[in-house]
């Protein structure tokens, strides 16, 4: 029952005793809000593991669904490449990729815990050092402080965690997997769940708004990451520093997080030049040149290929990043920006949520240019 509806149900009551059976159904649909948020936010704890798993295979399956279909069209000769078979070759490629990354990940993370113990006294001067700038006994004290943390536990501790690595991939590949199994019927199944074409095409056309953007937004990272990770290693190879490896891919990792990555890199990277170097200066001068190659290709070059694909508030991205990382951790603020562009797209279709879309888009202005394209163009669709 409405607001509406209560007013008109019970014409003999005074306007005080309507305007209290109004606020009560308020106050009810709000505490039935809380805790159905509270529910799903219960929910999204508890199974982080298997959601953080569906949603990267959700945004795979996603970014090789259009090159899927554009295959599917090609004709070699008298022969055609079949959906089926482009399917197979794209899951296939996908599972090679991300073993091959797991992998390689994993290498580098042993390497740097067989050779990180070695290089624990080093890093505690070195920090002792930036410490005596200050006072003799800041140094001392700051030394002693450190001694005191159990650095061996926490290596171990991350190691552990990127063990957990290989069965989060696995699990990623066999969602990949199903999704292109599923994939031919998508559009037939969101027709008979809507029970209604127009409504479906609608849908199709938000998803593929959706996809659209996610796929140029992830592109553009992806290759602003690579760029980046590779003046990194060109860096630390140049002036002969151990970690030129691991720490150009932890660069590429750390460039999806926008705005915190690029800057928990650049102090990495300096912590790293400074164990090792013995000046100073050297050090500093590593900081500025990182610093550089972060400015130029994620505040300039990356803003500049990003264009008008993204159009979401910075403001909105920190809150998402911080949300998400309350809730799904560190793989929550990789995903923070494509769960937000989706939440984005979507309430800006719904016209109760149309504000939620004004508050999370830049200009105040969270409509589409490409929201016409048709729906058989969407995400899933079969080649004919």
């Amino acid at each position: 029952m409405t607001p509406h509806d209560i007013e008109h149900s019970a014409p003999d009551e005074t306007g005080s005793d309507k305007l209290s059976l109004v606020e009560r159904y308020r106050l009810q649909t709000w505490f039935l809000g809380i805790i159905a948020f509270s529910m799903i936010l219960f929910l999204l704890v508890q199974a982080r593991f298997i959601l953080i798993s569906l949603v990267i295979a959700i945004i795979l399956f996603a970014l090789t669904a259009d090159a899927i279909t554009a295959f599917s069209k090609l004709r070699i000769g008298s022969w055609k490449i079949t959906n089926w078979l482009a399917s197979m070759a794209a899951f296939t490629l996908i599972a090679v990729v991300l073993l091959t990354l797991s992998a390689i990940v994993i290498s580098q993370v042993n390497t740097v815990v067989t050779t990180t113990l070695t290089y624990t006294d080093q890093a505690i001067a070195a920090v002792a050092r930036l410490a005596a700038l200050y006072s003799p006994e800041a140094e001392a004290a700051v030394e002693a402080s450190i001694r005191s943390i159990q650095v061996s536990s926490y290596v171990t501790a991350a190691a552990g965690q990127a063990g957990n690595l290989l069965s989060a991939t696995t699990l990623v590949i066999l969602f990949v997997g199903f999704l292109f199994a599923e994939r031919l019927w998508f559009n037939t199944k969101l027709e008979n769940l809507l029970h209604d074409r127009a409504k479906a095409q609608r849908v199709g056309r938000i998803i593929h708004s959706i996809v659209r953007r996610v796929n140029h937004y992830l592109l553009v990272k992806t290759g602003v990451s690579l760029a980046t990770g590779a003046a990194i290693y060109v860096l630390m190879e140049a002036f002969g520093l151990d970690f030129a490896a691991p720490m150009a891919i932890l660069t590429f990792v750390l460039n999806y997080i926008p705005s915190v990555g690029s800057i928990i890199a650049t102090i990495l990277l300096s912590l790293v030049a400074l164990i090792q170097v013995p000046e100073p200066a050297t050090a500093l001068l590593i900081f500025v040149i990182a610093g550089m190659v972060q400015f130029m290709l994620g505040s300039v070059i990356d803003p500049m290929l990003m264009g008008r694909a993204l159009r979401v508030s910075s403001f909105g991205i920190i809150v998402s990043l911080s949300f998400w990382g309350a809730v799904w951790g560190i793989p929550g603020m990789f995903l923070a920006v494509p769960i937000m562009v989706a939440i984005m797209i979507v309430c800006s279709h719904i016209p109760s949520a149309r504000p939620v879309a004004v508050l999370l888009s830049r200009e105040g202005l969270p409509d589409f240019e490409d929201d016409d394209i048709p729906a058989a163009q969407g995400f899933g669709r079969p080649a004919e």
